[in-house]
């Protein structure tokens, strides 16, 4: 790629041309291990699981897998929250050629079903307490095999006793028979199998790795197919970006789930490519997050904006749990307001940079330099060999230096497709070029702004408002935790603002007081018209604000006059 404004924003260290090796996603693990065989890579309530024995266990369930009729090509379910299971299952899967089809395990049965049946999977790997809704859609999903794993066979021994009682005391408890068809034991099926070496014959170029499913927040969710060679790139554009990390040494908070796909990269394959100790947090609560942190001492701690929300505000954070271990912080999945980013700064000594990716790009593609010259309000720059432009979404001319267009981006890590859906796929990918969907401008050094979604624009009396602008005015009201902004019907203007604000706890925050900061603050035309307060908005499980649900219930009220 020839020279671009960005790459002189680049730290010394960091080339803006990278070597990839085609290889297989899973030998990042088989590399790793035979660096760091007897180095933590899993910490899971305590117990520890080192590499040697990870990959023995992936081994072990890629050739249980052969031996239940998995074959090479298939596509393989995972249903779990962030477990030990799950890494096992995943890398697993990979070993035996199969592909990993991402599952939430938030999703109702109906988007379940949606999923396993668009993909055709045919196998599923879930957790106990999510067989029930797996078994009511078996049958139409058409799965021929239910692996069954529990959390309660992962903890150290004394959890380990302990977890059916207080499942049982919960009223969570699950019942499986694994001895009948199709159900089969997680378990079980390891201790079986043979820890064989696994070299998967595929070719990563082509092959597709995992069906990471979308995120919805804009629309009906589509599988994006990653090969191979996607993953493996986004994971070296990484550890090139976070070059001072000491390889064998880090140890990564994975609080971000791992089915999510930045979590997937950033915290599992990332992490397990530079030999780290990944605590695996299966939910993210606060109180047991900050305890995880005081603890065990992570210094990467890959998250969203809510996460740091959640720790900035809390009351003990600064005086009973020591968080100064953290050393960096990518944030994605949402936009990182300045004051989130200060505060959590000031409490951790650590740095926080905001990040932007996408599924379609595996899914990083900018950051801000760690260590370096960062903006504020900039997703940073794109990652070595990603190209990016701004261009008019209608007539796909490119626009000039900070005029406002939609961000495209061509690199290595930029998807193979939409699974079975050529015609979504030739409306996003053109010539290696993915469109975002984001308007975004560049400035004159190459730094990237997200502007808004070009779906969440509202346009109100001809003028454009996005929706983001606004946004980042209400954070910086001490009162506000959390702010989203849509546009809503209005029978004079078309559109006209609203905001849905969540207060700090402890205070009264009006609807007068709003308006009068953002009136000082931006344009009169931006200002929202209309204020709703509520307890929490409606999230992803990465803490990504759906936008659309907001505007989904809008819509059953009637117009503003």
């Amino acid at each position: 790629m020839e020279q671009r404004p960005w790459h002189d924003e680049y730290p010394l260290e960091v080339p803006t041309a990278l070597d990839y090796p085609s290889v297989p996603l899973p030998l990042l693990l088989k590399d790793a291990a035979e660096r760091f065989p007897e180095q933590p890579a899993l910490t899971f309530f305590g117990k520890k699981t080192n590499y040697r024995k990870l990959l023995e266990l992936c081994y072990r369930f890629a050739d249980a897998l052969s031996h239940i009729g998995v074959k090479p090509g298939d596509r393989v379910a995972l249903l779990m929250p962030n477990m030990p299971s799950y890494i096992i299952s995943y890398y697993g899967v990979l070993f035996a050629g199969a592909v990993v089809v991402q599952l939430n395990p938030l999703h109702v049965e109906r988007e379940l079903l949606r999923h396993l049946t668009d993909s055709g999977a045919d196998t599923i790997v879930c957790v106990d307490l999510l067989l029930p809704r797996i078994r009511n859609i078996s049958e139409k999903a058409g799965l021929k095999r239910i692996i069954v794993t529990s959390i309660g066979e992962e903890l150290p021994f004394l959890k380990k006793t302990l977890y059916p009682l207080l499942q049982k005391r919960k009223g969570s408890a699950v019942q499986v028979d694994v001895d009948k068809e199709p159900l089969f034991s997680f378990r079980r099926l390891l201790r079986a199998a043979r820890p064989v070496p696994a070299t998967p014959d595929i070719d990563p170029d082509t092959d597709v790795a995992v069906l990471q499913y979308t995120g919805g927040t804009t629309g009906a969710a589509k599988g994006v197919m990653l090969t191979h060679s996607n993953l493996t790139a986004n994971v070296r554009q990484c550890k090139a970006w976070m070059y001072r990390l000491k390889e064998g040494a880090e140890i990564v908070l994975a609080a971000v789930p791992l089915f999510h796909v930045y979590g997937m990269t950033v915290c599992m394959n990332f992490g397990i490519s530079i030999g780290a100790n990944l605590l695996l947090v299966p939910k993210f609560e606060i109180e047991s997050l900050l305890k995880t942190i005081h603890r065990s001492k992570p210094t990467i701690f890959p998250g969203a904006p809510t996460m740091y929300i959640a720790i900035n505000h809390h009351p003990l954070a600064s005086v009973k749990y020591r968080l100064s271990s953290i050393n960096c912080c990518i944030s994605g999945s949402a936009p990182l307001p300045l004051e989130v980013q200060q505060q959590f700064e000031k409490l951790t000594g650590g740095r926080l940079v905001e990040g932007y990716g996408l599924s379609e790009c595996s899914p990083v593609t900018h950051v801000n330099p760690v260590w370096e010259k960062r903006k504020t309000g900039s997703i940073g720059v794109p990652w070595p060999d990603t190209d990016c432009k701004i261009i008019d979404p209608e007539s796909g001319e490119e626009k000039a230096v900070r005029e406002i267009g939609e961000l495209v981006i061509r690199g290595p890590q930029v998807m193979k497709g939409y699974w079975n859906k050529p015609e979504e796929t030739a409306k996003v990918l053109e010539d290696g070029w993915v469109r975002t969907g984001d308007m975004a401008y560049m400035d004159e050094e190459g730094f990237f702004y997200i502007v808004d979604r070009k779906k969440d624009m509202i346009i109100a009396g001809g003028y454009n408002i996005f929706p983001r602008e606004v946004e980042e005015v209400l954070f910086e009201h001490p009162d506000v935790q959390e702010a989203a902004v849509i546009g809503v019907a209005d029978a004079y203007r078309g559109e006209t603002v609203k905001a849905f604000i969540v207060r700090k706890a402890g205070v009264g925050v009006t609807e007068e007081e709003l308006n009068a900061f953002c009136r000082s603050k931006l344009a009169s035309y931006k200002v929202p018209r209309i204020y709703e307060f509520r307890d929490s908005l409606p999230k992803t499980m990465v803490g990504k604000v759906l936008r659309r649900e907001l505007r989904e219930e809008e819509a059953k009220t009637p117009p503003q006059t």
